[in-house]
């Protein structure tokens, strides 16, 4: 009897301990600074227009309760948590009972997280699944229940629900499966999203109808065994097919997301910037993103998409201040989140060779520097040999000059500047204009066999576009905090790193790559998009057998397009002419409204007529081509009306 009363005592003790530990924890809770969860990472982002193009957290866009489809939240907590509104952030029967279940099975088969809970979770995803990291999530589990209603921690959590197909919260999600609101949904349609979170890759409609419309079932006999449906309703759900978009319409865009994932990239780098501020209020972050290119560009690779493999990684900067106004990492970001413009290096084929002529022209040659095209081994200084071809295996078989080489995209010209020059000369120049990537003293190099990242590539380009001056390429103009504090302004970087004269005569000899006058052994490479042009570009390709590469520009605008496949299955000469197509009609419509022009000729600079191919005195003017010179370097003695510079006539 004495055992009985003891085990008793203790069983009350611990009772009365429990309740007074619980009471203290909730009123430790209680006095603790409340939870900001309305601005706990929330991201304002503002285009160029200062127009708000996504409010949200990092990941997603927000709807408050009151839009939020009444059949949604109902399916949610009947599936989730149907005591909700009726505990304190922890169901403690619940907890017993899958204690128990769990312990008698030998496995976890029934968990006890309750909607706080979850939310908490979603809100530190961070958390590592450690008992320190586990006590601190429960403890602020007590804080949201003792600073929130429950309505507000609903709305928190329907709003940072992982649906699947890269869709965070619910404002995603219905868009993107059923192209409508939250509010909009029907029964079936909430049921299926609230069915999702269990599993969001295996459970979301569009990876698997049928396990979403199993995993959707067991939704609703929660639905109908807590009073939420009937017996008539149940029996009529999920008879037929229900439609599904399955398309991401953020903006009405597939591709904005990979833009904010580079904002948000180059949030975290900024050093004024600190973490705990992003993560604990709320930031207004105006970039650079034009709304209208961004959307022009998406519809013109779209237009030209010639497979449903392919992917694609574009980039539009302004030359001027380095402003990235457009850029996408893939087809579609709700069916792959890998951001190709941040993350991959691809083969940069033939567009590496600007970075050699102008190495070459800072070292004494000119535009009408000939080599012999012809098929060549060369013998290398670590006694092995290289044969390079030509596309197609088609050569000139007579000396052609460094602009027809250009223009044609000539790879034994290349070659042999490469190792005339020395193979550090290009690589120099290269970094110099601001290229990070680790370049190989190879003899292939003008053939783009070292890899580099999109971002890092445009960079290089972009100090060509700008006349020779180095330019971070940026997305975040300034950063506000929700006061309306200025925490941060972006810092034009512009730094002369190149020659001006020698990088307008490169400029010039980029243009010969759309001049029928280059017409001889094979086309020139941009020339069947020409006609579509009403601005002067400077335009390099580039081709391996699994990527296609253009970029082209002028004083206002750089387009950057990569098109391939993520498994670097060979491409087609369709994916050439489908990138080139895009890339036009980019860049045309990027200028349509710029008054714009081309560069200012040096004033040391000289254009001379002379024959597209052999850069010799012709007096056939449909073969002849401006070739451009610092003065003193043109070859021969030249017609003063010439050397002067005062009546240059361009015959493209």
């Amino acid at each position: 009897m004495k055992k009985v009363r003891f085990l008793f005592k203790l069983a009350l003790f611990g009772f009365i301990s429990f309740i007074v530990i619980i009471i203290g924890l909730y009123t430790y809770a209680y006095l603790s600074p409340k939870l900001d969860l309305k601005t706990s990472g929330s991201l304002y982002l503002y285009d160029n227009n200062s127009e708000l193009i996504y409010q949200g957290s990092r990941n997603n866009e927000w709807a408050n309760i009151e839009d939020i489809s009444t059949y949604l939240i109902d399916a949610t907590i009947a599936v989730e948590d149907k005591n909700f509104y009726k505990h304190h952030g922890f169901d403690y029967l619940r907890i017993i009972k899958a204690m128990y279940l769990n312990i008698k099975n030998g496995a976890i088969v029934q968990g006890a997280s309750t909607i706080s809970q979850q939310y908490i979770k979603n809100l530190y995803l961070d958390f590592d699944q450690t008992w320190e990291r586990k006590i601190e999530e429960a403890f602020l589990t007590l804080e949201l229940e003792v600073h929130y209603d429950k309505d507000e921690i609903l709305e928190g959590y329907l709003n940072t629900i992982n649906y699947g197909q890269g869709n965070m919260g619910i404002v995603n999600a219905s868009a993107y499966y059923f192209n409508k609101k939250p509010s909009e949904l029907t029964l079936e349609e909430a049921i299926m999203l609230a069915g999702i979170s269990k599993n969001p890759a295996a459970y979301n409609p569009v990876s698997d109808y049928d396990a979403c419309i199993k995993r959707a079932k067991i939704v609703a006999k929660a639905m109908l065994n807590n009073n939420y449906i009937d017996q008539k309703t149940y029996d009529s759900l999920f008879q037929e097919q229900i439609e599904i978009y399955g398309q991401n319409k953020t903006n009405n865009l597939q591709m904005l997301m990979y833009y904010q994932e580079a904002v948000l990239e180059e949030l975290a780098d900024i050093p004024g910037i600190p973490e705990s501020l992003i993560d604990a209020g709320g930031l207004k972050i105006y970039t650079t993103l034009d709304m209208d290119t961004q959307t022009n560009m998406e519809e013109n690779i779209l237009a030209n998409r010639p497979d449903e493999d392919i992917q694609v990684a574009s980039i539009i900067v302004d030359p001027n201040t380095g402003a990235v106004q457009a850029l996408t990492g893939g087809m579609d970001y709700a069916t792959s989140q890998y951001n190709r413009a941040l993350e991959s290096v691809r083969q940069v084929g033939s567009t590496m060779k600007p970075f050699l002529y102008y190495a070459a022209l800072e070292n004494n040659m000119t535009m009408s520097s000939t080599f012999s095209s012809e098929p060549t081994t060369f013998n290398l200084s670590n006694g092995k040999t290289y044969s390079p071809a030509n596309a197609s295996d088609l050569y000139a078989d007579k000396e052609i000059t460094m602009a027809a080489a250009l223009a044609l995209s000539d790879n034994i010209y290349a070659v042999k500047t490469n190792l005339f020059l020395g193979e550090d000369a290009m690589i120099e120049v290269a970094h110099r204009t601001g290229i990070k990537a680790d370049l190989n003293e190879v003899a292939s190099l003008p053939l783009g066999t070292s890899e580099i990242n999109l971002i890092d590539f445009a960079t290089g380009y972009t100090t060509f576009a700008s006349g020779g001056y180095q330019k971070d390429l940026y997305f975040i103009e300034r950063i506000e905090d929700m006061d309306g504090n200025v925490l941060y302004e972006h810092e034009e970087k512009n730094k002369l790193v190149l020659n001006p004269n020698y990088t307008y005569i490169l400029n010039e000899m980029m243009n010969t790559t759309s001049n029928a006058a280059f017409v001889d052994y094979t086309t020139p490479t941009a020339l069947t998009i020409a006609a579509n042009f009403t601005n002067k570009y400077a335009i390099k390709t580039g081709s391996t057998n699994t990527d296609f590469w253009i970029v082209g520009y002028n004083k206002d605008a750089l387009v950057m397009t990569w098109m391939g496949y993520d498994d670097n299955q060979t491409i087609s000469s369709k994916v050439r002419t489908s990138s080139k197509n895009a890339w036009a009609s980019t860049i045309e419509y990027v200028l349509k409204d710029v008054d714009t022009d081309w560069y200012e000729t040096p004033k040391n600079v000289i254009a001379i007529p002379l024959d597209a191919i052999t850069g010799e005195v012709t007096n056939d003017t449909s073969k002849a081509a401006l070739y451009y010179y610092v003065k003193g370097s043109e070859p021969g003695v030249i017609n003063e009306q010439y050397v002067s510079g005062e009546d240059e006539k361009n015959t493209e």
